[in-house]
């Protein structure tokens, strides 16, 4: 089967087409060598038009100011009957019946230069006028003034032409040759410095091509100049080096993660091995219960990640009116804990999410209280006490041994345990708290850790709604008693 030929795109397209296939260093010379062509076209038409104009008028002076001189002589009765000049300006004296009374050598003194319809019209207008010389045997053409004189006498001066005329036929000569060899210079002039500027993106386009996958701590060449390139290159080194960062982030996780998961698969792997090495002595409901908890503790680090994941797409939380009392409320009894909260606090954003934080805060501070666990929530207005900036300020207290300073903030990195907490089987993945804060920051908010002196308070600050507003704390608990739990060190904050 023939090939089908390529469409046709039509006799306006295929120029554009053409033009922006081309490079960027060929469009720029091109486009700047026609508006410099343009420009060298106007400019020469312009000056040999100025250059014409003022060579015409210094020859309409000169020959005024003959013809005034003729016609003082005239009205004085100085005239003589030939007139000499000595820029070859020619004259004629005519009486009022136009015959020649008075004339410079080198003009006909027979012949007027103008005849008597002329010479009313120039006398008249005042202005000069060109006329042929080639009659008068002169060659070229003339310019010439028509002034009046006492008893009707008409002065008539005229001086060639064809010197002005020379001059700018060589000018216009000069200009043509030089005029396309100056626009060739100035156009090789452009290709090698907009070479040399778009040099330094060549540079950044190798830097790139040679960065690969695997590459390490790889930055694209800055020019020295500070120029728009320089801010280009500074901004994409930048960029590269939070993808670095990134990249390392997600090694780090894929590592962590790894590592967590190793643990309980080798665990039901032991179990199930040993199982079926001694299916006689073995006691099944045991084997499947220690199974059973290794898969939950998986099945728990995969929703973590999970939710990870979708936090760090940059996903925008639902906003929605979400109750943070009653929300806060059914946690602290969920857990069997102290709650103190303030009623008719609302939040925007998703319940799920924000149900997530408190499970995980109020999980956290079980795990690791002494005996009381308090929630607390409550709300602050603005400094300015504007209808838009306050904050609810929701807490999970505890009495445990604490967490020291310097390790409060590095706990909400991912995979972070303590020491202490790795020796613990329900110490978790060290995701709980690098949730927390992901989640709290996704709704607008801010989470941190401080002492309770003694334990330790999580106090996490979220927008209020509009309507979202509380005076203050309800007396007495709101759930169960307080819950006492494992007087372990600290450190498993999963």
């Amino acid at each position: 089967m023939a090939a089908e030929p390529p469409p046709r795109t039509g006799p306006g397209r295929f120029p554009a087409g053409w033009w922006r296939r081309r490079s960027l260093r060929f469009r720029l010379t091109a486009t700047a060598s026609a508006i410099l062509a343009l420009a060298l076209a106007v400019s020469a038409y312009v000056f040999v038009g100025v250059l014409g104009r003022a060579l015409a008028g210094t020859i309409d002076d000169e020959v005024y100011q003959r013809a005034r001189e003729v016609v003082a002589l005239a009205d004085a009765g100085r005239l003589g009957d030939q007139i000499v000049t000595t820029d070859n300006t020619i004259v004629q004296v005519l009486d009022a019946t136009g015959r020649i009374v008075n004339a410079t050598p080198n003009t006909d003194r027979l012949v007027p230069l103008l005849g008597w319809k002329q010479r009313e019209t120039a006398m008249r207008s005042g202005t000069p006028l060109f006329l042929d010389g080639r009659p008068y045997g002169i060659p070229g053409p003339l310019r010439a003034r028509v002034l009046s004189a006492d008893a009707g006498r008409t002065v008539v001066a005229a001086r060639s032409f064809k010197e002005v005329q020379s001059s700018l036929e060589t000018t216009g000569h000069v200009l043509i040759v030089g005029t396309p060899l100056l626009l060739v210079l100035l156009a090789a002039a452009s290709w090698l410095v907009i070479g040399r500027t778009l040099r330094p993106i060549a540079l950044l386009r190798r830097g790139a091509a040679e960065i690969s996958g695997t590459a390490r701590a790889r930055r694209l060449p800055v020019p020295e100049a500070r120029d728009e390139v320089h801010s280009l290159a500074t901004t994409l080194n930048d960029m590269l080096a939070r993808l670095e960062v990134a990249d390392a982030r997600q090694r780090a996780l894929i590592s962590d993660a790894s590592h967590e998961l190793r643990s309980p698969l080798a665990s039901i792997r032991l179990q199930l091995e040993v199982a079926l090495s001694h299916p006689e002595g073995q006691e099944w409901r045991e084997t499947a219960e220690g199974v059973l908890e290794d898969t939950m503790r998986l099945s728990r680090l995969a929703e973590d990640l999970l939710a990870l994941a979708r936090l760090d797409e940059g996903r925008p939380a639902r906003r929605e009116p979400v109750d943070l009392t009653a929300l806060a409320g059914r946690a602290a009894e969920r857990h069997g804990v102290t709650g103190e909260l303030a009623p008719g606090i609302t939040v925007y954003g998703d319940a799920l999410d924000l149900g997530r934080v408190l499970t995980n805060l109020v999980a956290n501070a079980v795990r690791h209280a002494t005996s009381t666990v308090v929630v607390g929530l409550r709300s602050e207005e603005s400094a300015a006490g504007d209808a838009g900036g306050g904050m609810a300020v929701l807490t999970v207290t505890d009495d445990g041994p604490g967490i020291p300073a310097e390790d409060r903030e590095r706990v909400f990195d991912r995979f972070t345990r303590l020491d202490s907490a790795r020796s613990r089987d329900d110490g978790g993945a060290g995701l709980g708290l690098a949730i927390v804060r992901e989640t709290v920051r996704a709704h607008g908010g801010s989470v941190h850790l401080e002492d309770a002196a003694p334990g330790l308070r999580a106090v996490v600050r979220l927008p209020l709604a509009a309507s979202g507003r509380a005076s203050r704390p309800a007396p007495g608990p709101q759930a169960g008693p307080g819950a006492t739990a494992g007087r372990a060190t600290r450190g498993g904050l999963g």
